[in-house]
């Protein structure tokens, strides 16, 4: 709705995760041991750690919740935020301890009463089956007083939660004046300095060119890649389920057991060898969707160190319903860094444009100059647009920013907006205006997001204050899990 709240989404929707999705879901919690080598351990908090086998142990555990793919859970990145997870409700019982927080009674049933799996339990005549409960608490790895001491664990973090989302803003009128600050138009100009229109002066020379080569050879590398050969089943639709699925199995058999050759299963099964030249790790970008080798998985197991280095066929993979596929690498070709000749108009393409930006920056610089002591000439600037936070029009970022702030009781002002890649865009300011009354709609929904903003500013400082009460030290760098495969 306004800039502001659009550079902070991403915090907003991190602020929403910690209080709508529990860490520790239903039959979570586990118990840690004391004895855990010092090598494993990541973070410390109040001198106790959390271990790496925790957060393999943990993101295995929300993989599995979150569809079964356990290749989610090897993800460096996916670890890492299970290990941040971890260490902020580390922190928060850290905090509820400290606070000697209690949960009464009655909340506690009320809390138990809303959980789907213990409603279930109740029999049709209100009755409780308490046989029931211990046998799914015991299938869960847990008893009754483990059970009790976790709900009552995520009952104290929610009323700490609750407290610092209560925060409200200082002053009633603070949400209006910042609604009227976003809205607040100025009239603007502007007048661009592009590279490409300063292409025609510039003639860089073969020993400029020659140059740029080597000091930036590894722009000029060409992907590895590989040449294949590839099987394919499908199935026939006249064909009996029960006889294509006997060929399924014949046709993953053969290619795994005779892994040096897709001959025997093609000969067996009367297929025909196909091959592809120049598959790279991102696929064929000539190829359709619908193509044996479009399959991310495919080409991932075709990159694979056996399929690369011993020239195995790769498991039979079913990329459709009734399709299954195999292949092998016949030749693999490592990156190179190409030749100066085959890659000699890209360099003087490179070379030319970054020539042509210089140019173009220095004559905004120039204008800039001249601007600051006139800044009322407004020759070669665009029409003038009106805008805003709320309606920015084509200014955005950095752009953006700087136009509205300048002050203004010192217009009419200019300022400079680098574009790299792309050269320099002088704005030229010089009014100001309060557009008529707004939307009653926006200004509600506006309040509601900055009043989120107030609170995620509260939580962030309840969660500084805790980290250092904690004593949180970092031990040992996350580092990628190991599957037992080469890199």
């Amino acid at each position: 709705m306004f800039d502001t709240i659009r550079k902070h989404q991403r915090l907003m929707q991190f602020a929403l995760m910690l209080v709508i999705v529990p860490s520790f879901a239903f039959f979570g919690i586990s118990s840690y041991s004391d004895f855990i080598d010092k090598e494993t351990d990541l973070v410390k908090v109040n001198g106790k750690p959390i271990t790496a086998q925790e957060v393999e142990m943990n993101a295995k555990r929300q993989a599995e919740r979150a569809g079964g793919n356990l290749q989610i859970a090897q993800s460096l990145q996916f670890r890492q935020a299970v290990l941040n997870e971890l260490l902020q409700q580390k922190i928060l019982g850290f905090a509820a301890t400290d606070l000697r927080l209690q949960v009464g009674k009655d909340a506690l049933i009320k809390s138990l009463q809303n959980i789907p799996q213990i409603r279930a339990l109740y029999k049709p005549d209100g009755s409780f089956d308490d046989e029931r409960f211990k046998q799914l608490l015991a299938n869960n790895g847990l008893n009754e007083e483990q059970f009790y001491a976790s709900q009552a664990y995520d009952l104290k973090i929610g009323q700490l939660l609750n407290s610092v989302a209560r925060t409200e803003l200082a002053a009633p009128k603070m949400s209006e004046i910042i609604s009227a600050l976003y809205e607040t138009e100025r009239q603007v100009q502007a007048l661009r300095f592009d590279a490409k229109d300063y292409l025609s002066k510039v003639n860089p020379s073969q020993e400029e060119l020659q140059a740029f080569y080597d000091a930036n050879a590894k722009l000029f590398v060409s992907p590895d890649f590989v040449d294949v050969e590839y099987l394919v089943l499908r199935a026939d639709p006249k064909e009996d389920a029960k006889v294509f699925s006997e060929k399924a199995d014949q046709f993953a058999n053969l290619t795994y057991d005779q892994s040096d050759s897709l001959k025997p299963a093609a000969d067996k099964l009367k297929l025909s060898v196909q091959s592809q030249k120049g598959l790279t790790r991102g696929g064929m970008s000539s190829n359709s969707k619908d193509h044996p080798l479009a399959s991310p998985k495919v080409v991932q197991s075709l990159f694979s160190d056996d399929a690369v280095k011993n020239k195995r066929n790769i498991e039979a993979v079913q990329i459709s319903p009734g399709v299954f596929v195999s292949a092998r690498v016949v030749t693999f070709h490592p990156a190179q860094t190409l030749p100066f000749k085959e890659v000699a108009n890209e360099v003087k393409r490179q070379v030319s444009q970054r020539a042509a930006e210089k140019l173009a920056i220095a004559a905004a610089s120039e204008r800039f100059a001249s601007m600051q002591k006139d800044p009322k000439s407004n020759t070669g600037f665009a029409s003038p647009i009106w805008v805003s936070r709320n309606k920015p029009a084509n200014l955005v970022g950095p752009a953006l920013d700087d136009v509205m702030s300048i002050n203004p009781e010192k217009l009419p002002a200019v300022v400079s907006v680098s574009n790299p890649g792309v050269g320099t865009t002088l704005y030229r300011i010089d009014q100001v205006r309060q557009p008529p009354a707004g939307d009653a709609k926006v200004y509600k929904a506006q309040a509601a997001q900055i009043q989120s903003l107030a609170a995620q500013s509260e939580f962030a400082g309840f969660m500084s204050f805790w980290r250092e009460s904690a004593k949180v030290k970092i031990i040992n760098p996350l580092k990628a899990a190991n599957t037992g495969a080469g890199s």
